[in-house]
């Protein structure tokens, strides 16, 4: 008779992983969460500020890996002009450390609650001025990241095509554990800024989005009207404050969408509760942005420090082409105000745009073969949003429209596929190296990676 073993036998009972979460707080930790040997209910998806608005960094059936305990900046290097942190680190808390020493990130970027992984792992933009580069992952000259299996792997600026894989890699190569970027000293810039409407800034979106500027601006499309700002380096730009700046950050992200999401409890009428909330955006745009900020850095512009994003926010992000958006923009005004009409659903918040320079630094960057316009359409109102979004979704596609995996909700699998071609087939062999068991892929991004 065939002798059985321990585990035939029922004595000792390997039991079946559970769906959980882990939170390491040092390199080790961290390996031993990968490492094959460990009975962890796959797969295993990392997790920082958790600002995505797709499903990208989740794993209800899996295993989730908290990186925000990995907060260490490990050296700012002012001779060389670069600094290396571990994935954990708040951008808005890196900010404030190269700051100390005179020293800025390269580009704007307005979600500072985001840890430093997850601005490299997924897009972080910002408004680029002229032909600067508009994402954070464009600025890493080098990695460590624990693989699939638990090991440890060095990444290097001499490492071209891997680096350019796992810039934007939305953690399906590795767990991204430190960063080095390279940064420049504190350089100040002037801000202006206009309001018109939406068939004048069609008219002037094309100098802007190719002239040497940094343009970001907020759209009204149910009152026709457009916010804006922008941003020129000038060598008599005078002094940045920061407060101007606070002030700013503090009316958009804060104040319009806690008293939006009052009124949509309290004001039963739509009409006129669209009408006071148009009325608010108006003034509070048209005051922060025309009379209070001047100029500014990379610093002051960055927002205030938080932790959390803000959690009654809804959004979802397209990326058109620079060179169409002035018809773009036209039919996306139209598009809204079409919809409201037959569907009673909008959004309450100025959609928010933004040149995003060419960028071809990453595999998956949504920039690869042109300058974009950045679109993130936002509301606080959650009921109907679903069905808006499938519809802007089928507008962007019809559009040329670009999706981010972490920001852009109902995206098609064939177009996704179609969009990004060759360059996502050449990833998806990396992928399969790096990570044969699909460790790491989630089903969300099984749709689109497998």
């Amino acid at each position: 008779m065939k002798s059985q073993g321990f585990r035939d036998t029922g004595m000792i009972v390997r039991r079946p992983a559970r769906p959980g979460a882990l939170a390491p707080t040092n390199l080790a930790k961290l390996m031993r969460c990968l490492d094959g040997s460990q009975n962890i209910a796959l797969p295993v998806r990392p997790r920082g500020a958790g600002s995505s608005a797709t499903d990208c960094n989740v794993a209800t059936a899996g295993t989730t890996i908290d990186m925000s305990g990995l907060d260490r900046i490990t050296h700012i290097d002012t001779h060389n002009q670069t600094v290396t942190a571990e994935a954990g680190v708040r951008i808005g808390e890196l900010i404030a450390a190269l700051a100390e020493d005179g020293l800025e990130l390269i580009g704007n970027f307005d979600q500072t609650e985001r840890t430093l992984g997850g601005a490299i792992a997924a897009p972080c933009m910002g408004p680029g001025i002229g032909g600067h580069a508009s994402m954070l992952s464009t600025q890493v000259v080098g990695l460590k990241s624990v693989t699939p299996s638990g090991r440890m792997m060095k990444v290097s600026n001499t490492q071209r095509h891997l680096l350019s894989a796992f810039r934007l890699s939305y953690g399906m190569l590795g767990l991204i554990y430190e960063v080095t970027l390279r940064v420049r000293p504190i350089t100040t810039f002037t801000a202006s800024h206009r309001s018109m409407d939406i068939d004048t800034f069609a008219h002037v979106s094309d100098r802007l989005a190719s002239g040497n500027v940094g343009l970001k601006f907020y759209l009204m499309p149910y009152r026709n009207h457009v916010y804006l700002d922008l941003r020129h380096y000038d060598s008599n730009s005078g002094n940045a404050y920061s407060a101007p700046w606070k002030i700013k950050d503090w009316g958009e992200s804060t104040v319009l969408p806690n008293v939006f999401k009052s009124l949509n409890r309290v004001m039963p009428i739509p009409s006129v509760r669209y009408q006071l909330m148009d009325t608010l955006s108006a003034t509070t745009h048209g005051l922060v942005n025309s009379k209070l900020v001047r100029n500014g850095n990379n610093v002051t512009a960055g927002g205030r420090h938080r932790r959390r994003k803000p959690s009654n926010l809804l959004y979802s992000t397209w990326c058109f082409p620079a060179s169409d958006f002035s018809v773009v923009v036209k039919a996306y005004a139209r598009f809204c105000r079409e919809t409201f009409a037959h569907t009673a659903y909008r959004c309450d918040l100025p959609a928010v745009g933004y040149r995003v320079a060419r960028d071809n630094s990453a595999l998956l960057s949504p920039s690869f073969d042109e300058a974009l316009i950045a679109l993130q359409t936002t509301s606080t109102q959650k009921r109907g949003w679903d069905d808006f979004v499938l519809d802007l979704s089928e507008f962007a596609e019809n559009w040329g429209g670009t999706p981010l995996f972490n920001q852009t909700l109902s995206t098609r699998d064939a177009y996704v596929a179609q969009t990004y071609g060759g360059r996502m087939e050449f990833f998806k062999k990396i992928r399969r190296q790096l990570d044969p068991d699909n460790r790491l892929l989630n089903p969300y991004l099984a749709r689109y990676f497998q």
